[in-house]
This record gives C-alpha cells, sequence and structure tokens, in this order.
C-alpha cells in the first residue's frame, strides 16, 4: 500500500479532468457492465505511469472529436479491491500497471499494457487512444 499523500497527487492528475474513481469492487462491477463506451486507467506510482501514460490519457481526452461515454480510473496498490475486480474485466490480459482500457459494453476492446507505454512519448500514446475512439467510439 502506498502513501495517501503520494497517491492522491497522481489520482488527481485524472479526477481534476473528469475521470471517476473506482474504489470498490461494486464500483468497478456497476460501471463497466454498462452499456458504451468506458475507458479505464489502471493508475500507478510508476514512472512511465507519470512520464507518459496518464499525460497520454489526457491528450487522447482533450484533442479526440470521439471520446469515450465514460472516463474512469482505478490505482494499482492503493485500490487493490478495486483493481482486482476490473482485472477481471480485462482478461486474457495479464495484470499490467499502468495499463489502459477501452471497453465497450463491458468487453475490452482495446487495450494498452504497460510493455506498450514503457519508453514510449505520451503524444504516441495519445494517438493510440485516439485511434480506437475513432473506431469504437
Amino acid at each position: 500500500m502506498y502513501p495517501e499523500q503520494i497517491v492522491a497527487l497522481m489520482k488527481a492528475e485524472l479526477t481534476n479532468h473528469g475521470f471517476q474513481e473506482l474504489l470498490s469492487p461494486s464500483d468497478v462491477d456497476s460501471i463497466l457492465k454498462m452499456e458504451g463506451t468506458t475507458l479505464l486507467m489502471i493508475n500507478s506510482v510508476c514512472g512511465c505511469s507519470a512520464g507518459t501514460a496518464r499525460p497520454g490519457v489526457l491528450m487522447a481526452v482533450q484533442n479526440a472529436e470521439k471520446k469515450p461515454t465514460r472516463l474512469t480510473t482505478s490505482f494499482a496498490g492503493f485500490d487493490v479491491d478495486a483493481v482486482k475486480q476490473a482485472r477481471q474485466y480485462l482478461l486474457p490480459y495479464p495484470p499490467s500497471s499502468p495499463a489502459i482500457a477501452l471497453l465497450k459494453d463491458g468487453k475490452v476492446v482495446h487495450m494498452i499494457e504497460r510493455h506498450m507505454i514503457e519508453g514510449r512519448p505520451a503524444q504516441m500514446i495519445a494517438a493510440n487512444l485516439i485511434q480506437a475512439f475513432e473506431t469504437y467510439c
């Protein structure tokens, strides 16, 4: 479990831009099962989250013409039960943090895993997401 003071700042990067926190398994179930599109950002304290994942996600939602119906986030290593439940929706993808998933009607239609985030600039992640938004939203 990470210190709340550190996590709060990293959570705020997304929640201050309209992302809804999924803090419990019931939050996850009620939101991820909904019809329409949901962007889920599994946030984390790692450097690739701060350096490219969070900025890339924000760039995508701020610059895309088509956007997901819902923007959501849960924090790996902090919102432990919620992330565990969210990962059930992300199968067959293995646990990854950070990770960015686009779900449509409760099913993953686009996934960006940690290994696809590491070493890539935020602009590349944003472009990847914008293309997925165009296809599925």
